[in-house]
Parts: structure tokens; sequence; C-alpha cells
């Protein structure tokens, strides 16, 4: 199979990778044709897997004809009086994955507990769970448990039957009555193993043993926990413990038609195009990343880096006079020729600034990681320097407006509201846009500040003060946070509102779902996060109307392409399936404008985008259950053929066929666990 090798020389933030391993080139025919050979079967095998495994390590669900079973699996270590809870989950421990064929493996740690679980899809709707735990110390504890999950939404009238019960055990569970919300620390009875069942789904977990099972509901009221014990309260430096669970999962296929209504004749936000990242970090793999991308993909927005400490090192120093003399930093100069091929291309560029040089910050340049254990990142801009700070940033943005041609658009620190590095508060933020937007309307410079840039869409109250400071409007080019957490539809709503009320576009500066993902970068070329991927992004360009949203990134990090020494692949440059997803996505014709769009079916996540002047209609639709016939209404009235494009884990952006809108109704197939696109064809 094809393993990862990282090596990480300096880690900047979560998100970021500096070095990755390089490979020999030069393979010979055999060796290639091996490699090509074991990469087809290893596609036939995946062509089969259905359990979705989160790379910390949760099970959120088994699919069986693309519907997914939906539970959510996790390991849960809680101390004896349950006041302190540890859980596997996202971005809560440093977690390895790998897959060999139908096995995905995790291994991770919590406290002084290391798991090793490996997942085999064994049939259909079947999965086997290896769980193997060891301990780095002698621990008192409530128990580590393998804990299950389910959704209110789904199991609120259903029920629970345990398999061979201990006598005094309730063999019987009805999961609406239960009322408690904590565990237990007393005798819990025992069983083999326990059934699910309620509104057209069934699961069935069996254990090797008999175990300690306890149900209840789950702490934030929102669903059920079935806790079953895998270790007792006195865990040994040493102690190795073995567990095997097997899932079965059955249910209801919903094949029922899918009612999607897009609403064309009131044209939103504009839209401009799907955008990435550019900020160089691997020279050894990012250059071939980089022209891929570029050479394939409409890419409409960009975002470049700039290193202000390798800029201005020193604080008394001229970097143009050093920079005309030809001493420009290389960094320096990468990060400019990239915004320079990127705005030759169309683009507008957006310049953000990641770190500071040590003279502009109060403190120590590593207060940037020392704390982050305590929860505190970045540090903070020196205040008895903003005179400073201000003319070494509007130097280099004036610098590579005269020696490269480029005028960025928009300026900003990356994740100010959190720290990477450049920390402010929400009143700094806003002092900050006032500030420095002033010194660069004096300097003659266009370029405008980023409202936010946030880290992550929870974060909102950052721009509040921004938002009721009239002064800092005329500074502000547009509103802008990145979609790693948090992206609640009623949060989207805030952003959208946000931008509305200031009437400028709302950026999504950073697009994702994982900050954590270069731990474990086999996650890249999974279907599950493929999948979760391209829903966020219909989601938020439905709900948010955004004029763009900017990739993380399309270089070799988080990249999406394989192969050719990135993350240590090896074999020919080859796109992912999360590539299909955005060069589909990107293909939305210029000059669109957001067309609001519903459907009546949950599993079904759509957006849309018209122009009417030229007759121009785009709609994409994320299926996230089982095939079914899809009925577009709301269309205009004249007839009008459109061209449909399928990704999926056997398809990239593959055109399967055409359908005719007739009398703004339009109906053809939707492909199972797939992002469908549908483009008018003139």
């Amino acid at each position: 199979m094809i393993k990862f090798v990282i090596f990480m020389h300096k880690i900047i933030d979560m998100k970021t990778i500096l070095t990755h391993s390089e490979v020999n080139k030069l393979f010979s025919k055999y060796i290639y044709a091996f490699c090509i050979a074991g990469f087809l079967f290893i596609s036939f095998i995946n062509a089969s897997a259905q359990t979705e495994v989160m790379a910390w390590g949760n099970i959120t669900g088994i699919r069986i004809d693309g519907q997914l079973m939906e539970f959510e699996t996790s390991y849960t270590v809680a101390d004896p009086g349950w006041t302190i809870i540890n859980a596997t989950g996202r971005e809560r421990q440093r977690p390895k994955y790998d897959r060999d064929g139908n096995k995905q493996t995790v291994n991770t740690k919590i406290g002084a507990i290391g798991i090793n679980q490996i997942v085999e899809d064994t049939g259909s709707g079947k999965a086997k769970v290896s769980i193997s735990l060891n301990s780095d110390s002698d621990s008192t504890l409530a128990g580590i448990f393998y804990t299950i999950y389910l959704p209110d939404n789904k199991f609120n009238t259903g029920s629970i039957k345990l398999i061979r019960p201990s006598s005094g055990g309730k063999a019987e569970i009805h999961l609406g009555s239960l009322t408690d919300m904590k565990p237990s620390n007393t005798s819990k009875p025992t069983a083999t193993g326990f059934i699910a069942e309620a509104q057209g789904i069934k699961l069935e977990f069996s254990f090797d043993a008999s175990l300690p099972v306890q149900v209840k509901k789950a702490a934030d009221n929102n669903g059920f926990q079935v806790l079953v014990s895998l270790a007792g309260q006195k865990i040994k430096k040493g102690s190795l413990i073995k567990r095997n669970i097997d899932i079965t999962s059955s249910g209801e296929i919903d094949h029922s038609p899918a009612e999607i209504f897009v609403d064309s004749r009131n044209p939103g936000r504009r839209y401009d195009g799907f955008g990435g990242n550019f900020r160089l970090q691997n020279p050894a793999t990012d250059p071939q990343v980089i022209d891929y991308c570029l050479n394939n993909m409409r890419v409409a927005w960009s975002r470049v880096e700039m290193p202000w400490g390798f800029w201005q090192p020193e604080e008394n120093s001229n970097p143009v006079d050093a920079a005309r003399k030809g001493n420009l930093n290389q960094r320096v100069d990468a990060a400019m020729k990239m915004a320079q091929r990127l705005s030759s291309m169309g683009m507008p560029v957006i310049v953000s600034a990641w770190s500071a040089p040590n003279w502009a910050i109060l403190g120590d340049p590593m207060d940037a990681f020392r704390n982050r254990s305590k929860g505190i990142y970045g540090y903070q801009l020196d205040p008895a320097k903003t005179d400073k700070i201000y003319r070494s940033l509007a130097d280099y943005l004036e610098y590579m407006k005269n020696s490269y041609g480029v005028e960025a658009v928009m300026f900003s620190f990356n994740e100010s509201d959190l720290g990477i590095n450049v920390r402010h508060t929400g009143k700094e933020h806003a002092e900050f846009i006032k500030g420095f937007g002033e010194y660069l309307s004096r300097r003659g410079l266009a370029t405008r500040l980023l409202l936010g840039d946030n880290s992550d869409a929870t974060t909102f109250d950052f721009i509040i003060p921004s938002l009721n400071d009239p002064e800092t409007h005329k500074y502000i080019g547009a509103v802008s946070f990145h979609s790693w957490r948090g992206c609640t539809d009623e949060t989207l709503k805030k952003w959208a509102a946000a931008a509305k009320q200031l009437n400028l576009p709302l950026i999504v500066a950073e697009g994702s779902t994982d900050a954590a993902a270069w731990n474990y970068p086999e996650i890249f070329s999974e279907e599950s996060f493929a999948f979760y991927e391209i829903n966020l992004y219909t989601r938020i360009l439905s709900i948010c109307q955004p004029a763009s949203i900017l990739q993380w990134q399309l270089t070799a990090d988080y990249s999406v392409l394989t192969g050719a020494g990135i993350f240590g692949t090896q074999g020919p440059l080859t796109p992912t399936q999360r590539f299909w997803n955005l060069k589909q996505l990107a293909s939305t014709p210029a000059g669109a404008f957001s067309l609001a769009t519903r459907a009546d079916k949950k599993s079904v996540c759509t957006a849309a985008f018209s122009n009417r002047t030229r007759g121009e209609y785009t709609i994409h639709i994320v299926n996230n259950g089982a095939e079914c016939k899809a009925v577009i209404s709301g269309l205009p009235r004249d007839s009008a053929v459109f061209e449909i494009y399928v990704t999926d884990k056997a398809k990239g952006m593959e055109k399967t066929g055409e359908a005719t809108a007739m009398n703004g109704k339009l109906e053809f197939n939707l492909n199972k666990a797939a992002f469908t696109t549908l483009i008018s064809k003139h």
C-alpha cells in the first residue's frame, strides 16, 4: 500500500508542514508497473469500503447503498468521580491514521492510555473492530469505555436490547424514557452485546466477552450514549487489554425523490468563483501541485503570505534599500513572484502575515508556542512601535506593487483572533483596521483590510467592535472567516448578515474541515474526507453566498494531489477525489450570482448560481444518501439543456449525461453518495 512519511523540521501552526521527504524520481519500468498495479488493486478494495472512520478513531456510521447508517463511536477515559472525562475527537489527540485495503488503523493516546484500533469491513453493512489498550503507568479510573452515541433525531423513540444480559439486568431499555445523564460507578449489568433499533435503522454490536454496559442520555441532552466498559478501575503499567467488537447495520434505504427548488427569479450576491491559498512551504513539492491546479482548474481568488520577518528582520534596517541592492530574501522574492503569477492570471491577491519580526512584538517569539497547552496562542504587537510597524508593512506592499506589478486587494494578519501568530483582541483589531487603513491611504495604496480573517466561524464576536465602529468601514475590503470549526447553519447566517450589513463581499479565506489533518495525511485520500469537505462548501455557498471560498491549500500542504513525493507518496502526480470535487465546484462560470435553493431531503445539500444576461445556470448537489430521482423546479420557463457531471469514489468530474428543463422543471437520476453538478449548455 501507499505509505506516508513526513519529516517535520519546524511547525509554524497546526496547518503547517514545512518540509516533506523527497523520493527518488527515477523508477525502472518494472517498479513503476508494480506500483500502478498495486494502486489499482487498492482502489478495487477501497471501492467496497463502507465504514466511515475518522482519523482520530471515531466511527461515524456505515454506508449501505450510499445511505449512512448513522451513529458515532469514541473512546472515553474518566477519572473515578467522572469529574475529568476525556474522549477521542477531532484535534483532541495526536492520532496516526493508516489504510491497508479494507482495514483502517488508528493509533492514538488519551493520557497514559494507548489505543490501537483496526476497523475492517467484513461485508455489506458489517465491520469488525479490533481494540488493543495499553498503559504507560499505574492508573485508577472510573474505566476505559467504548462509547456509542445514538442521535436523538433517529433514536428518541427507539430501544436497546441487551444480548445475554446478566441476571438482574434490564433486557430492554426504551430510550425515550431515559432521564439520567450521569454515568454510574455502581454495579452495571453485563452483556455480550446490544441491539439498537429505531425509525428504519438497526444496529447490532457484538462483544467477544460479557462486558459491563450502561445506557444514558448524552450530556448535551441531544442523543443517547451506550458505554461499554473495556477495562476496570485499576490499570497497571504495561498492561495490555484486547477486545473485538463486531458491528452489523441494516435499515430502510430511502430512494424517495429529492424535490429541489431553485429561485431563479431573484439573484443574490455575486459569486466570483472558487479560490485558493498559495502559502509556499514545501520547495520540493509545491511547484508541481501549484502548476497542476492552476492549469486544470479555474481559480478566481488567491491568498499569499507576507514573510514579514524575512522582509525586515532588523528594526532599523531599510528593507526597500536592501531589496534594490539585490539583497531581497529568497522567501520574500518567492512570495512576491507567486503573487505576480496569480495576478497575471486575473486573480485578486490577498496578502496575509502569519508572524512578525522579533522587534515588532512584545515578549519572545516562542511565546506563540510555549503557552498553547494553556490555550494561549501568539503574541501581541508592540504598541510603542506602531508607526514602524505600519511603515514596514506598507513598504512591503508598495515594493510588491512597484517591482512586481501587484497591488494587494486586501491585507490581514492570519487568525489574529486566535494568535497564529499575531494576536489581537476585537477592539485591537478595529484599531488596527482604522490606523493601518488610514496609513495605506496616505501612502497612495488601494489595499484594504480583511475584517476578521478569523480562525473559525465560532469566533464571530471578534468582529463586532469593527462592525459597530463606522470609522473602520471605509478601510474594510471584505468580511472573512476560516471554515475549520463550528460552521453550524446559525453561525454561518451571522457571517452572511455581517457582510450584508457592510455591503461588502464575504470571503472564506481558508476553506477545509480538519486543521490537524497534517498529522495523518493518508486521510486526504479517503472518500469520507472528500465528501465532508464538499458538503461543507456547498452549505456555505447556499447559506452565506460568499464571493469565494479559498481552499487550504492549492499547494503540497493539505494537497489535493498525490504521488511525486507529496507526503512521501510515490508514482505519478495524481488528482484525488478532493481535486475533482473542487474542479467541479470551480466549473461555475465567472460572473455568476447566487440563487436561493432548498431541498426537501436532509440528505441532499444544494447551491445554485446564474448569470441571467448570458442565460447561464449552474446547480451543485451533494447527495449524502442512496440513489434517487431529483426533481428541480423554479428554473426559467424557457427550455434549457443541462450537462450533468458527477464526482464520487469512482468518478472524477465525469460527464454522465444531459437533461432538459421544460417549463421550469428538470428531472434526472441522482447518484448515491456523490457530488453532482448541472451546467446549462449553450
